[in-house]
Parts: C-alpha cells; structure tokens; sequence
C-alpha cells in the first residue's frame, strides 16, 4: 500500500473513532437520569392531638388582707414566705385613736341612761302632780289651767323619754361600732396560706378612710390554677373535662398533668399595630383563659410562671402513621393520595387517614408497616447548570 492510501485509511479510522465516542457520549448525555426518592417507612407512635396555648400560673386561692382602720402599723407577725393558719394573727396597728372612740362611745351611753334615769324621776313627780290636780278639779279645788299644765309636763316628760331611748340605742350602736374597729386594729389571717407579698411595711400610716389599704397577700400554694391563654380559633375544639398538661420555661422534661375545668366566657385582647409614616395598621388577636388546676405539694410551682401548654383533643397508642409532608391530594370520598415506592417504582395510593400533630398523621387503612411513602424526588430538585458552577474561592 502506497504512502498516500495508508494516510487516507489511518484518517478514516480516526474520524470513525471520533464518531463513535461522540455517540457515547451523546447517548449517555442525552438519556433520561435515573429517579432518586426520598421515602420515609410507615412507622407505629404514640400520637396526640392537641392545642397548644401559653399559659400562666396562679394561686387557687388569693386573699388581699387589709386595714379597716386607720393608723400606724405598729407590729407586722409574718415575714414573706411564711406560712399562717387561718385566724393567726397577722399584723397589729396602733389602738390607741380606736380606744379613745370606743371610751367616748361608752360615756355618751352612761350620759344618756343618766338623762333617762333623770327623766324618769321627773315623770314620776308630774304624775302625783297631775294626779293632785285631777282630784282637786273633781272637788272643784282647782282650776281647770292647773289640771291641762300638769298633763302637758306629764305627757312632755314621756315623750322626752322615748327620745332619750332612741339616742341611747343610737350611742350603744356606735360603743359596738367602736369596739368592732378596736378589733380591726388586730388583723388575723382570714385563710391557711402563705404570704406572697408584703405591701406594708411596720412603721407606714395606714389610710383606710376611701378604701381598705392592703397589708399583705394570702394565697393557698398546695393547688395552683392555670390560665391558659387559647386563641380564638381553637375555642370551638376544646370544652371541660379534657385532659391537659404544661411543661416550664426552666423544665422542658417534667409534665404536670389536669383536666381543663372551664374557659372564661370573656375574651382577653392582645393587639399589635405596625406601621410607617405614610401608612399603618393594626391586628388584633383574641384569646380566652382556659382553667385547670395541678397539685402542688412541694410547692415547686410558683405564681406567675409561664407554661406551655397542650390541652389534649386526641390519642392514639401505637398508631400507623407517615409523615404529614407525604400527603398528596384529598379526594371526593375524604380519603387521601400518597405515593408508595414498591421496588424501584412509585404507584399511587388511596389512604384514610385520622388524628395529626401537623408532623405525623395516623393511617386508618390504604397502607401496611414498613411500606415506604415518598416525601421527595430528585425530579422535583433544581436542576445544576454546569456553565454556572460556583468557583473556587480566589479566582474570578
């Protein structure tokens, strides 16, 4: 073969060579990508549906203790923490303006009885009088002004008695008055609690002549109440009787277990308002204070913590349950398409499902344990421009 011919051929098979790796090439650039799933299996939980709220804790029971008198605080019983029985005494304020009332009390009332004892003598005088008068008038011994002078002084003396009765029940009304606010200078607890605040301190004036002023606070800390702030829209799903439970700030681990006793018919308003100096606009959120009580014997629990509460709608132990991402359209017979991957392919399903906690949903029936639902593909991920690669750091 001469030098040109083996030239020609050496070419061709080169340009053949070329061909067919480009086919290659092109073929496996061209053909479709193999689809990569994301599944999660159908598991078996413990699920609950409930509503969560923020809530806050309060004593069961709370008593403002105050001063019906006025005066100096004179000697205060209790310190803050304490804990008192009912009818212990609490505090004392100076007596000594409350004995001086009672002891002027006293005197009108003798003053009184005296003038009445005074009067009665009197009385006793004008009726011999009017007697005297009256047998000399039958004689014709007396004159007739005499006779109507002695009834007048008579009757007169009468009525003046009565009068001073009247005044006399009125003075003994304020020696009670007196002695009761002589007794209100000793203030006993009304109730078994603990102090939870001292409001005045020993020495301070107390003014109680518009309003009781408050001493200190009681409350009964073995039971404490809940207040459970729920929104509006959860109203409707939650009534008494449910079982709830909240967690603290400070313990996220310890439950502390109730029933919801009521929810208060009146709402409590929370608004926000947002806006710029053109512009504004205000939202307003209405919530409603569910109730419930927890023991609290260590007294572990205290006023005003907030809670995290779930007030629970729906249990399930051992549920069959997917994830609620898996979901795909509900259909016309409230059941709900999910895709299933068997083998290497995906096939649709119709499930019916129950209860969620917006991460799992319960599968009544449509599904078996372990079958795998697909959450994602890699169909649905964006697709990578190589001619858009990010650079290495450096360079430009």
């Amino acid at each position: 073969m001469n030098a040109p011919k083996k030239k020609t051929v050496i070419i061709s098979i080169i340009i053949i060579l070329i061909i067919s790796a480009g086919a290659a090439a092109a073929r496996k650039f061209f053909a479709p990508q193999k689809t990569t799933y994301i599944t999660a299996p159908a598991a078996r939980f413990d699920l609950e549906e409930s509503v969560l709220a923020t809530g806050i804790l309060k004593a069961f029971k709370t008593v403002a203790v105050g001063a019906q008198v006025n005066g100096q605080l004179k000697t205060l019983h209790v310190a803050l923490g304490d804990k008192v029985k009912k009818g212990q005494l609490l505090a004392e304020i100076d007596p000594v303006l409350p004995q001086n009332t009672l002891k002027d009390a006293e005197a009108q009332v003798d003053n009184l009885q005296a003038q009445k004892r005074s009067k009665q003598a009197l009385l006793k005088q004008y009726e011999l009088a009017y007697q005297r008068q009256s047998q000399m008038n039958a004689k014709d011994a007396g004159s007739r002004a005499d006779l109507e002078s002695a009834q007048a002084q008579l009757e007169s003396t009468r009525h003046d008695i009565v009068a001073l009765e009247a005044q006399i029940k009125k003075a003994v009304i304020a020696v009670d008055t007196a002695r009761a606010n002589l007794g209100y200078t000793r203030i006993h607890a009304p109730i078994d609690g603990t102090v939870i605040s001292i409001d005045t301190e020993e020495g301070q004036t107390v003014v109680s002549n518009q309003a009781a002023t408050t001493i200190l606070t009681l409350a009964t800390l073995d039971t404490m109440t809940v207040k459970a702030k729920i929104s509006e829209a959860d109203v409707p799903r939650v009534k008494p009787g449910l079982p709830t439970y909240f967690t603290l700030l400070g313990d996220s681990e310890t439950r502390y277990y109730g029933k919801l006793r009521a929810i208060e018919p009146g709402p409590v308003n929370g608004t926000t308002t947002t806006g710029t100096s053109s512009t504004s606009s205000s939202s307003s959120a209405i919530y409603y204070y569910g109730l419930f009580e927890v023991p609290n014997p260590d007294n572990k629990l205290k006023v005003s913590m907030t809670t995290q509460v779930a007030v629970v709608l729906n249990q399930a132990k051992q549920a069959l349950c997917i994830p609620v991402s898996a979901l795909g359209e509900k259909q016309k017979d409230g059941k709900t398409t999910v895709r299933v991957l068997v083998g290497e392919q995906a096939e649709n399903r119709s499930i019916r499902t129950d209860i969620s906690n917006n991460v799992q949903i319960q599968v009544l029936d449509g599904l078996r344990e372990g079958e795998k639902v697909i959450i994602g593909d890699s169909s649905s991920l964006p697709k990578t421009d190589p001619n858009k690669m990010p650079q290495p750091l450096g360079r430009k």
